[in-house]
């Protein structure tokens, strides 16, 4: 009942609350995406993409997305199963959070860091597969995970700079007191990121290297985003308090929070 609860109403009360880092966060990852994608969509040089990710990242996307007819073979045979894949998904997208997370901690410049440091990256691998691998291998296969990853890295920024701010603007708290209370806002955050990178590396080890026909991989995609969307928007509005003792304290979810 408490996880039903966290999931249905305190995770997604706690986002909109802090509608202000969420903003912040957003444009730290969005825009330097978007940089580097149309930088390379203009100057398709190869030089500048692999100072960026590196010939061996470089290799590994031409195994993955350089034909769709060789993508599902080439993850079974670097993975073994869809659960060895899962597994891995997990373990590396979860430390990528966690990453972004404890670098709030460094009066946000961490968070801050790690967002734009992986916006430039995606951004670098959009750009170098539109110059040199199947954009069809590509997009069909991020299509499924692509909204929780994300948007769970993206929250995990968020609890991050939250732990930041406490740790700058304590108020009339002491410094240790703000960063406790920071902590405990900052907890709902980074549980809910941990949870929709678990959904995410559920769909891209088992849905996404499925060989199914292009246009089911994008409508899937499409509806997953929506629904990310409304569940952050909507989901817990008029809730008047969380019954769950998981962060120390209640959370209110007024409806001007909400």
């Amino acid at each position: 009942e408490m996880l039903l609860r966290f999931i249905a109403v305190d995770f997604p009360v706690s986002v909109r609350k802090e509608w202000r880092l969420l903003i912040v966060a957003t444009l730290s990852f969005i825009l330097p995406l978007l940089g580097v994608a149309f930088a390379g969509f203009y100057w398709p040089d190869f030089s500048w993409i692999q100072a960026v990710l590196g010939a061996d990242t470089m290799q590994s996307l031409d195994m993955m997305y350089g034909s769709s007819d060789d993508q599902i073979s080439n993850l079974r045979s670097e993975y073994g199963s869809n659960f060895m894949m899962f597994c891995h998904y997990i373990w590396n997208n979860i430390g990528i959070d966690f990453r972004i997370y404890a670098g709030g901690i460094l009066a946000c410049l961490g968070s801050l860091f790690f967002l734009a440091y992986n916006g430039v990256f995606f951004g670098a691998v959009i750009a170098y597969i539109h110059t040199a691998c199947s954009t069809k291998a590509f997009y069909t296969f991020v299509a499924g995970h692509s909204s929780f990853e994300l948007i769970a890295m993206v929250i995990a920024g968020m609890a991050g700079l939250r732990i930041g701010m406490g740790l700058l603007h304590p108020g009339r708290k002491t410094r240790r007191k703000s960063l406790m209370d920071a902590g405990k806002k900052s907890l709902p955050l980074i549980l809910g990121a941990a949870l929709m990178t678990f959904v995410a590396a559920a769909i891209e080890g088992f849905w996404s290297a499925q060989a199914l026909p292009e246009m089911v991989k994008y409508t899937v995609g499409i509806a997953l985003w929506i629904v990310c969307f409304l569940y952050l928007g909507m989901s817990g509005r008029g809730a008047r308090q969380s019954s769950s003792a998981m962060f120390g304290k209640d959370i209110e979810g007024d409806q001007n929070a909400a």
